[in-house]
Formats: C-alpha cells, structure tokens, sequence
C-alpha cells in the first residue's frame, strides 16, 4: 500500500519520477540502479506544473548502468512508459475487455471459451453500461438502443444475403464480368421468372435431347434444396452441378468462415481452418429414379444428421464431417495444385463480398447515418463452396448466420438426445471467435493508431497505483487462424467494384437520412446535376423510365414497405442511361463512361459552389459581418439569431452551404 502510494505521487512529479521510479519499478527482479540521466541534454527540465504534471510525447530517459531506454507518452485516457529492452517486457494491467453475449444464443458455448481464453470479461446478462463488444446470434437489431462499442452483426447483412438477394446481386456483377463472376451457377427468381426458366430450359433439350439437366430450388429463407414448379414459393432455381469432385466416393462440400472486419475501408479475413461437411450415400449423377436421395445428392449437415450412416468422430481426418486440412491434405497427396485451389477460393470469396457490398452500403447508412452516434459493425460469415470434379470452386450459398455450435446431439436411448462434444466443430469455430475477437479489441485498435502516430509500443509501465504484473503475451496464444485477404490482394479486384461507385451516386442523391429509396424528384436532381438530359432524352423522358423501372422493381420486392426506386432499380436505370449515351461501347465501357461523366460533373460543381462561397463571403456588407461576428458560439448553434443576422444582400446568397457560411462567420 505504501508502495502505491509513492507512486502515485511519484507521476505528479517529474524530480520524484526521477529519483524513485527505477526504485519502485525493478526491486522485484532487479537491484536498484544508480540514478537516472537525461539522454538528451538539450532538452530542459520538466516543470512541475498543474498543466504539465504528465511526461510529454518523445522525452526519453536513460538508466545509467542498465542500459535501459525509457520513453514517455502522454494519452487521454492513460500515462505509460515503454521500455526498449531485450527479454524483458512489462505491462501494465488492462481493464478487461467486456463482451455483452445475453443474445448470443448458439454461439454462446464457443464465445465463452474464446473469452476465458482470453482473459476477458463476459456478461452473460448485459448490463445497463455500455460493453465494448456486443455478441448477436441472429441480425444487428437484436439488442436495440446501442450506440457505442462493436456489435458482431452488419444491419441488412440477412437482407442481402438470402438467396434471392444474392442471386440478383450476382447476375448484377455477371453483366459487367461474366467470367469473372462464372462461379455462381445460372440462377432464376421464383415465381417471378418461372416462365423464362422453363422457356430456357425446353430449350436447351431441344438443342440437345441426350443432355441431363437437373436443377435444385432453394427456398429464399431456408434451406435443403428441393424441386421446382410454379406453385412453388419464394426462392431460386439453380443448375445442379452433376460433376462434383469425390472423396471416398461420397460428395462433400466446403463450410468456410470468413470475417468482414470493415466496410469503409474495406477489409476481409479468411479463416485458414475450416470444415468439410460430406454425403452419407455414395454419390451417383442425377436420374429419375435417384433423384429423391437427399443423402447422396445434398451436403447439408441438417439432413445428413439424420442418416443412419452419418458417422460421428473424433478424429478430424474421418467421419462425415471433417477439417478442411485434412481433406486438402488428402488432395496433395494425389498430386493436387493445393495452392491453385486455395487461391480460387479466395478469388472467389472477394469477388462475392464486392458483388453485395453496395446494397450493404445502403443499409448500413439508413442504420447508421454519417453523424449520428452508432456502433462499429464486424461479422463472421459462412461461405459454402463445391469443388467440381475439375477443383474449380463454385459458390452454393452464403449465410450471414452460420452456426457456431460446438457440440451434437446423440441419442442414448430411442427417443432421448443429449448434447456431446464434437472435437471438430470445437477446434475450427473456438479458433475462428477467438481469432475474431483479438482482431476487434479496442486496445489493439488504440496500439495501431499509436503506432500510426509514430510511437512504437513495446511495453507499458502501469499508470500510477496499479499493479505490475506480466502482460497476457501474445506468445501463449496460437498464431491467427484468420488470414487477411483484402486490401492485401486489393490491387487484383479493386476493377470490379464499379457498382459502389454507383452505389455512391445513389447515397449522394437519397437526401433523407434512414431512407433507402430514391423519390422522382431525386432522381431528376441526379439527372440535372449530372446533365444527362437532352433535347433527345427530355426530363419528361426522365419520369417514364424512372416510373417504368421502378414499378417493375416494386413487382419483384411485394414485401417493401417504402415507395421509390431502390438501389438495385437504380443501378438497372444507370445501365439504360449508360446503353443510350454510349451505344457502340459494350456494357462494361458503357458504365465506365457514364460513371466518369458524372464523377466529373459533381467534381466541377463542387469547385464552383466553393469558389462561389468565397467571393460571396468576401462581399457580405461590413454591417452584416459586424452583426454575425457578434454572435456567441451558443447563438450559432440555433438558426434563429442567424436568421435575425440576415439581411437583405444576405438573402441573395441562399445557395451557400450552412457549414461553408458558419466557417466565414466564426473567421
């Protein structure tokens, strides 16, 4: 106690810091040193005081006769010292990272081993103050009213990621980039386009009567696949890949973790580890009369579970479900490219997450709107991945909620279950959380701005009264399992994300804040702006097509609640206006063009409102200033005293921008 108490006055002084701290600091495992001497001499004493009882950012002291560098910084929250010296490393005790996991639901067993690992604290309950991370089962809104800390769930992640969603947003990307995009299996909305797909499909018989083609519905929220007809519900009709690649002649498919762990920017993370999920009946191609076998034909875990052959197992190298090592390592023992395969995936996976950010985009601003108090959003997805009998990788599915669950059900007598542990699911869903977690912790956050600073942590001496003690190292955890793809590979795929750049049109011109929808009259403005009108394209030419398109979009979304032109919607008029002002050009170009004519536009006008703000400024009558440069910082705030300040001339100015005309004010 007496110890704590030296110290803390200790930091009130920089003479006490001198002569005491390496004293207090190493009599646990150190003889005390001699004294302490200012490594740079130039540098004067640090006066003791009331705005400077702290060490300031770069002093540097030196141990004389231990060879030991100190160096001090000065931050908001906390005071550390970091120590430049080899083997010997110091922290001070952290306050525990808190996680709020009341709504974790399945993920709940996992999340609590990641946290015990970790040393953190959980609150299984919640708790009225706010926690750093919040854990969410189902969708962002489980927990309501949060306007701080990390929350595990993106708003409108589920939206997009169903299957009709995902499917529209895919055959979106594959007009710009068929064969960029090949790895998503022709799709059809149902019922909407039951029609064209029978129409397609008698035709390709027609063309070739031997062929087999066999499809698979899904419905939009669900899934286990099942068969196609016009009374069926929501959902999507899919080719059927009949030549998947075997092992132990069972088709399997892949379960892949993958972490966005940013929108803006951008980043992603793949979990190196993953599972393989396999069939329990020995796979034949599709025919009439195998058709009905879902335990040959479809991998879900869900269905297989249920077989009498489905082999629960400890080893993670047999069973029905198995690590994806263990299966790539099986592959490279044939001789298999392991790195070609591994790199696909991952092509793929980038590919799919620029294809949906747009539309995540939109949502995420109607949640959170630029200024208004929210939390950061990360979220782990499941990516299911089929490797064809050629290792190309075709995308099944995504699922914004993938299950966590670590253990299984085992039925000990006809009719009684129980929960046992699955070492499998264990090993790959406890890493990919724990990974998670240590990517999302505020502190590291915190460290790699400081670093960004120019400040380089190695370690920290604790703040005055509180305990030394060896930090959580690093050392005693495994290495990430999760793997950073983007921007590491940004230079590769940064050409497909034309449809942000669309998407950023659509966000300029929504005007109001939550909305997701463009009315007539903003998308007029669009047109003006970016003076896409003619005498051969009229703005009456404007409100057919934005009235043509939009009432067939409000076709294919019954379920939406507002009125207007959507994102999807948007982007399919851009196209039209892109195809009729650059008809010899493919679609690609045509985009390109039109995204560059309006980026320039906006550009050009954003530099004559500036340069308009400033000469108008300039000319404001002295009288006008001398009023407004009257008024307080609490009167600027509230637009009525403005609006007494005005004047005539003033009036004529209307067009200026509020922040632009507060800035000349307060100068």
């Amino acid at each position: 106690m007496e110890e704590r108490m030296v110290m803390g006055r200790m930091l009130r002084s920089s003479s006490w810091l001198c002569r005491r701290l390496p004293l207090l600091q190493f009599h646990q495992t150190h003889p005390a040193p001699p004294y302490l001497t200012k490594m740079n001499p130039g540098t004067p004493s640090l006066p003791n005081t009331k705005n400077q009882n702290r060490l300031e950012h770069g002093r540097t002291l030196h141990i004389r006769g231990t060879g030991k560098i100190l160096q001090a910084k000065s931050q908001t929250n906390r005071d550390y010292v970091t120590i430049c010296d080899d083997g010997f490393k110091v922290t001070r005790k952290r306050r525990p990272v808190t996680v709020d996991t009341s709504k974790a639901k399945t993920s709940l067993e996992a999340l609590k081993i990641s946290i015990k690992l970790l040393k953190w604290k959980e609150f299984p309950l919640g708790r009225r103050a706010p926690c750093d991370i919040y854990w969410h089962g189902v969708s962002f809104h489980d927990s309501e009213n949060i306007v701080s800390g990390q929350v595990n769930k993106f708003p409108g992640m589920i939206e997009m990621l169903r299957k009709i969603n995902l499917s529209r947003a895919m055959r979106t990307v594959q007009e710009l980039f068929p064969e960029e995009y090949d790895f998503y299996p022709r799709s059809w909305i149902l019922p909407e386009e039951y029609q064209q797909f029978s129409t397609q499909s008698r035709m390709t018989k027609e063309k070739d009567p031997s062929a087999n083609h066999t499809f698979i519905v899904k419905p939009d929220g669900g899934s286990q696949g099942g068969r196609a007809g016009p009374q069926a519900k929501q959902g999507v009709v899919q080719e059927y890949i009949q030549k998947p690649l075997l092992i132990d002649k069972l088709k399997f498919d892949i379960r892949l973790y993958v972490l966005i762990k940013s929108l803006e920017p951008l980043e992603i993370y793949i979990a190196k580890e993953g599972l393989t999920r396999f069939c329990t009946e020995p796979y034949q191609e599709p025919s009439q009369k195998n058709l009905s076998h879902v335990f040959m034909h479809l991998t879900n875990y869900s269905l297989n579970v249920h077989s009498g052959n489905f082999i629960h197992s400890d080893s993670q190298n047999t069973g029905s479900k198995r690590t994806l090592s263990s299966v790539l390592y099986r592959l490279a023992v044939k001789g298999v490219d392991i790195k070609k395969v591994w790199s696909d995936i991952i092509a793929l996976v980038i590919k799919t997450v620029i294809a949906v950010m747009p539309e995540l985009k939109v949502y995420y601003q109607a949640e959170i709107p630029p200024g208004k108090p929210g939390p950061t959003c990360f979220q782990i997805l499941g990516f299911d991945i089929l490797l064809m009998k050629n290792l190309k990788p075709i995308l099944l599915e995504v699922n914004s909620s993938p299950s966590m669950r670590i253990e299984h059900e085992k039925e000990i007598t006809p009719g009684v279950f129980e929960y046992v542990p699955s070492p499998v699911d264990e090993e790959v869903k406890v890493g990919v959380i724990r990974d998670t977690l240590r990517l999302m912790d505020p502190s590291r956050k915190k460290q790699s701005q400081t670093k960004a600073g120019g400040c380089e942590q190695k370690e920290e001496i604790p703040k005055e009264g509180e305990k030394l003690e060896r930090s959580l190292d690093e050392g005693t955890l495994p290495s990430l399992c999760l793997k950073q793809v983007y921007p590491k590979y940004s230079k590769q795929f940064n050409y497909l994300r034309l449809l942000e750049r669309i998407a950023s049109l659509f966000l300029r011109f929504l005007g109001v804040k939550g909305n997701m929808r463009l009315g007539p009259t903003a998308f007029r403005m669009f047109i003006r702006t970016c003076k896409l009108s003619s005498s051969y394209f009229t703005m009456a030419s404007v409100d057919i097509l934005y009235i043509d398109i939009t009432r067939r979009w409000s076709g294919m979304t019954p379920d939406s609640r507002e009125a207007g032109m959507g994102l999807q919607a948007f982007v399919k008029a851009f196209f039209h206006l892109a195809a009729r002002r650059f008809k010899s050009l493919v679609l690609k170009e045509q985009v390109v063009s039109l995204l560059a004519l309006c980026e320039a536009q906006l550009e050009s006008q954003s530099a004559v409102e500036d340069r308009r703000s400033v000469s108008c400024s300039r000319a404001l009558p002295r009288t006008v200033k001398t009023q407004t440069l009257g008024l307080t910082n609490t009167q600027l705030g509230s637009p009525a005293p403005l609006r007494r300040a005005s004047s005539q001339e003033y009036r004529l100015h209307h067009k200026l921008k509020p922040r632009s005309l507060r800035a000349n004010v307060e100068n």
